[in-house]
């Protein structure tokens, strides 16, 4: 799907500091200063619109969420919801994740929130898949010892690709459902996706991929 150009995104962004912050770069190893509280650090990587961080942030006012989007022309939407939801403990960085060891020290973040990420379903885009070893390598020098990743997407093939490179790499999975919206499952929070996919009858899969303490 092609985005539509929103030639005022950038001045949108550069408006709203309280919210996205500009030099994400500067801030690695210090986001409990831009928090100003030593709450745990979530990130949810690829957050579109902004409404799972928003309402994760609602819900979990003792943990801080940062959601990262490059795409400007989406990020524009997050600062919306954000601003009308008055909450402190979110933010944004238009920002690129292949560069995420650049803005987030060794073992600065709790959890890692994956949603709907692209499938990139050729085989030659195989490591821009947001689950790809190299981004699990990635995923555990930014979390503390026993992180997590969150993983949601209503495409099996990727589903099913992501259980695979989360075990061969020695994650410990657990929660894994493969309808979500038909288990069991407490506390669940939608993204926009996940309301129209779940609306079309698709079936939404999830898991909960833990790195071994060292």
């Amino acid at each position: 799907m092609r985005l539509r150009n929103k030639p005022w995104a950038q001045d949108k962004i550069d408006d709203n500091p309280q919210v996205v912050v500009a030099d994400p770069e500067n801030r690695k190893g210090k986001w409990h200063q831009i928090f100003e509280n030593d709450n745990p650090i979530c990130i949810e990587v690829g957050t579109g619109k902004g409404q799972f961080v928003t309402e994760m942030a609602k819900l979990h006012p003792n943990a801080n969420f940062i959601g990262i989007e490059r795409q400007k022309s989406i990020i524009v939407s997050a600062i919306d919801k954000i601003n009308e939801s008055g909450q402190k403990n979110v933010r944004l960085i238009n920002v690129n994740a292949m560069q995420l060891i650049n803005f987030f020290d060794k073992e600065e973040v709790h959890r890692i929130y994956l949603n709907f990420s692209d499938p990139w379903p050729k085989n030659r885009h195989e490591k821009r898949r947001l689950t790809h070893e190299s981004f699990l390598e990635a995923y555990e020098e930014v979390l503390i010892p026993g992180g997590d990743i969150h993983f949601k997407t209503d495409n099996q093939d990727l589903f099913v690709y992501s259980l695979h490179s989360f075990s061969k790499y020695g994650l410990i999975l657990n929660n894994v459902s493969l309808d979500l919206h038909r288990s069991d499952f407490k506390g669940n929070v939608m993204t926009e996706y996940e309301e129209k996919f779940s609306a079309m009858g698709n079936r939404i899969y999830r898991c909960e991929a833990m790195y071994r303490r060292k």
